[in-house]
């Protein structure tokens, strides 16, 4: 039997890119140093029970999955209750480390799992890989969650081929994207694109989010691209605007959705793009304008894709920053490298609001100067002075003004 100090790695959530090159750069600098590299499959939801399925990582193993999608652990969103605790696994494989990979749910939990350690008197680490393509991970300013850039990366190249569609078939789509509570994959792949309008939900931060004024922001763009002799275009709107709808409000679509034990909308079964689509469509019918629009749903197609050049560096220091932390003691934190490579470790108890105890998303920052300068210099919509022109396709040309929909002043 194998007596050596061990490390184990397991994955929660969803996939993003780069989750290989982490595994393969912690397992690296730790077989270096003589330790036992474990990998569990199926996240928390076999850690604690009888017998575990188990990869052991060596170097081979790990030089070979450095730069694929996916990831080689399966991974789960299982979230154990404290009851299901126990050392076993741990204390039969000398293990020292517990490596996490994930959101801050799977952070969490391996935070709750250190402290029923030690209450055992089992000293085991914990350090957790921040990882979403969401980008909502509350790290410091201008450090990104990996996968994130490889997403935008390749949502840019996938919505490019759309928006050369749309000037080729003189077309418009409906695009959604993913992004559960912030708009920043949406945001980065619609001004990539240079995409006439994108919706995320930091717009509405002056006005309650409606489907009625995502319809007319599209029909607002729609509008002002007609009056400029331009047929064609694409509107991209995040997926978040959905979560911050009433039940009412969603089922009042005429979607058919199937619907949880609780009586809510199963969003996650039906394409955003889809519906979206249908009301845009219906609102132009409404109108009489005479304009087909097609949906595109950019979600899944972006989580497993082999990661670009940023998170193959990006991820590497982050695994490499797990062995350093480790062995300045450090435990039930976060990792994070900074544009300069710096590896410092982030707490969860910093990030948390002190009355919900909740670690509350990273936002786009809509007063920047970056979002500014795309709201304001790169999409199309309707302003005062578009009134006059914007009558030819409605009575009231006020209700498609772009500023006056969210209530910018």
């Amino acid at each position: 039997m194998d007596n050596r100090p061990s490390i184990v790695i397991l994955c929660g959530g969803g996939p993003a890119p780069g989750i290989n090159t982490v595994i393969s750069a912690v397992a690296k600098v730790f077989i270096k140093a003589n330790y036992r590299v474990i990998g569990l499959h199926d996240g928390y939801k076999k850690l604690f029970a009888d017998k575990q399925d188990v990869q052991i990582i060596d170097f081979d193993y790990a030089d070979r999955i450095f730069n694929r999608g996916g990831s080689t652990l399966r991974m789960s969103r299982y979230k154990p209750e404290n009851e299901e605790f126990k050392p076993d696994f741990f204390v039969n494989n000398n293990i020292k480390l517990l490596v996490t990979i994930g959101g801050d749910d799977t952070a969490s939990t391996a935070n709750r799992i250190s402290k029923y350690m030690d209450e055992q008197n089992v000293k085991i680490q914990n350090i957790h890989v921040p990882k979403t393509i969401d980008n909502d991970l509350p790290l410091p300013e201008g450090i990104s969650t990996f996968g994130y850039q490889s997403a935008k990366d390749e949502g840019v190249r996938i919505g490019g081929a759309v928006y050369e569609d749309a000037r080729t078939s003189s077309s418009w789509f409906v695009m959604a994207a993913m992004g559960r509570s912030a708009g920043h994959l949406t945001f980065g792949i619609g001004a990539g694109c240079h995409y006439p309008m994108i919706i995320i939900p930091e717009m509405f931060n002056k006005t309650e989010i409606s489907l009625d004024k995502i319809v007319r922001l599209v029909v607002s763009s729609i509008i002002k691209r007609s009056i400029m002799n331009i047929p064609y275009g694409v509107a991209i709107i995040s997926e978040g605007v959905f979560h911050t709808l009433s039940d009412d409000e969603i089922k009042s679509t005429g979607i058919s959705f199937t619907y949880d034990a609780h009586g809510h909308p199963e969003l996650g079964t039906v394409s955003k793009a889809h519906i979206f689509n249908v009301l845009v469509g219906n609102k132009l019918e409404l109108l009489g304008i005479d304009l087909k629009t097609r949906p595109v749903e950019l979600g899944y197609e972006l989580r497993c894709i082999a990661p670009k050049a940023f998170d193959l560096m990006y991820c590497n220091l982050l695994g490499m920053g797990v062995k350093m932390l480790f062995d300045q003691n450090i435990t039930g934190c976060m990792v994070t490298a900074d544009v300069n490579g710096i590896v410092r470790p982030a707490y969860l108890k910093d990030m948390e609001d002190p009355i919900t105890h909740k670690i509350p998303p990273r936002l786009v920052n809509i007063h920047g100067g970056k979002a500014q300068m795309i709201y304001k210099n790169s999409l199309h919509y309707i302003t005062p002075d578009d009134y006059k022109a914007t009558k030819k396709y409605v009575k009231n040309p006020e209700d498609y003004d772009f500023k006056k929909i969210l209530n910018w002043g």
